[in-house]
């Protein structure tokens, strides 16, 4: 498999609106790639799309050597391979964390079993193997609604990992989150995907943070590829150029 994500001419509409436009992109397995960009720049569609969740766009997209169809859910076992981290956590609140942690192994069980939630020992296993990789085993009985959102955020990796996946999705995940805490959770991910072998792509606002933890960052803007660099190549006028449309020192020049 040369690429772990491989995009050609995507685009997609909604509510007669052009949210992607025209995005080509390639990511190679194990590397971790920023979405930067503003508000409405595509970056959660885009995220979403590559989850299999969005239908109706144009293109070719090809998700860890399988080709994503544009009109209904990946197989099951091609599923199975993509984690996805979500801004909002998306985790069961009456539930302790090793229970929502234990949910990242539904996808691996045979349906009876998921459905009774009849779980075996490497189920377990793999659940306190990615509780002690988040910091979370002295939290792990503790209901999810009684933490704070760092904890929170770290539970819902914790299930991301207990999947096992080939392919980390994070869609903003420390936008929620003060400085410390959105530094250590990025850490987190990166550092665990790379123990693992893992390809991540993350979504973000922050630049400095997508600097810091992705070896190459992609800027989106109106739905659109802006530019596509290592992150130690992205300087201040890319910044400028993604969020504001201007460039420091060239007039007035707008990005269309």
């Amino acid at each position: 498999m040369t690429h772990a994500l491989s995009l050609h001419a995507i685009s997609h509409c909604f509510d007669g609106a052009e949210v992607l436009q025209d995005v080509s992109l390639q990511i190679a397995p194990g590397e971790c790639v920023a979405l930067l960009g503003p508000s409405g720049a595509g970056k959660s569609t885009l995220l979403a799309l590559l989850d299999g969740r969005i239908r109706g766009w144009r293109g070719r997209a090809e998700v860890l050597g399988n080709r994503l169809p544009n009109n209904r859910a990946p197989e099951r076992e091609t599923r199975l391979k993509t984690g996805f981290i979500f801004q909002e956590f998306a985790l069961v609140d009456r539930q302790s964390a090793y229970q929502n942690v234990m949910n990242g192994r539904l996808g691996r069980m045979h349906t009876w079993s998921s459905l009774w939630g009849r779980y075996g020992a490497e189920d377990h296993l793999k659940t306190a193997i990615a509780l002690e990789d988040t910091g979370l085993t002295d939290l792990a009985q503790r209901r999810v609604d009684q933490l704070s959102g760092g904890q929170r955020q770290r539970v819902a990796i914790a299930r991301c990992l207990a999947q096992e996946p080939e392919l980390i999705l994070a869609d903003e995940p420390v936008s929620n989150l003060d400085p410390a805490h959105a530094e250590r959770i990025l850490e987190l991910i990166t550092d665990a995907a790379r123990k693992r072998g893992i390809t991540v792509a993350f979504s973000s606002h922050q630049p400095e943070l997508s600097r810091r933890f992705a070896s190459r960052i992609i800027g989106l803007r109106a739905g659109a590829v802006l530019f596509d660099k290592p992150s130690a190549m992205v300087g201040n006028d890319d910044i400028s150029e993604l969020y504001h449309g201007t460039v420091p020192g060239d007039g007035l020049r707008v990005v269309s």
